[in-house]
């Protein structure tokens, strides 16, 4: 690379339709796996994220020291968020008895305030401006706020407001092709679509993943964590494989 800003976006994939696929079977996973190791395997939320916390600053370490684009340092990163993303929100809504509205509003105001702080320290929040470690630790600190707020969202509006995985599905999905008709009819700034965007598929992969391996009288599937989480990772791999991602090199 010739230049700072071309080595930066280099470590950042290209936003197509295969990004947003990966992006939401890996938030789908993120939830299935957290609920794996810290209910299935009966570790409980506490230890889970002190195990997934741990993956996930070693993930962002190797992110930042490489030297380009690596899909799979990528993803892998992406996974980690959701996983302790997954867990830390179950502990602050269950474990420390603050609920999913609370949770929620605390995790808003976490994620609220990293862009805030991300903002003044650098001047902006675009992708497009990641050009040096600290960049980068913004980046992926508010990546991983938006995914725990996304574990706390899901799970209020699927069980507090009542509307199920099917309704909560149904909710986020229809927030997102709101977020594409602004995309493609309208001058509102893509920085502000692209987070709005990945925040809100956060959500919608946590009541995909409840609504796979939650017991049949609770409105799920029923499906093991396990085998859930084994194929949407085969899914990731197998995308990841076959279908060529190349470093972002225009405005998210």
């Amino acid at each position: 690379m010739n230049n700072t800003s071309e080595y930066a976006l280099s470590k950042v994939p290209e936003v197509t339709l295969i990004f947003w696929i990966i992006k939401i079977a890996a938030t789908t996973l993120g939830e299935t796996g957290g609920d794996a190791v810290s209910m299935s395997m009966h570790l409980g939320y506490l230890v889970g994220t002190g195990i997934f916390a741990a993956i996930f600053l070693l993930a962002v370490l190797a992110q930042i020291k490489a030297r380009g684009f690596h899909p799979f340092l990528y993803w892998t990163t992406i996974i980690a968020t959701t996983t302790v993303g997954t867990t830390l929100a179950d502990f602050a809504d269950r474990s420390l008895g603050i609920g999913y509205a609370g949770g929620s509003t605390l995790l808003f105001v976490l994620l609220m305030g990293s862009l805030a702080i991300w903002y003044r320290t650098l001047g902006t929040v675009s992708v497009e401006a990641i050009s040096s470690p600290k960049a980068e630790m913004f980046y992926w600190m508010t990546i991983m706020f938006s995914q725990t707020l996304g574990t706390a969202l899901g799970d209020w509006t699927a069980g507090t407001a009542g509307l199920g995985y099917s309704g909560g599905a149904m909710v986020f999905s229809a927030l997102l092709v709101l977020i594409v008709a602004a995309y493609y009819w309208t001058n509102i700034s893509r920085t502000l679509l692209f987070w709005s965007a990945f925040i809100l598929t956060r959500p919608l992969g946590a009541v995909v993943g409840d609504f796979l391996d939650k017991p049949l009288n609770a409105g799920g599937m029923a499906l093991s964590r396990y085998t859930a989480s084994a194929v949407l990772l085969l899914l990731i791999v197998a995308s990841i494989l076959i279908f060529e991602q190349r470093a972002a090199r225009h405005t998210h």
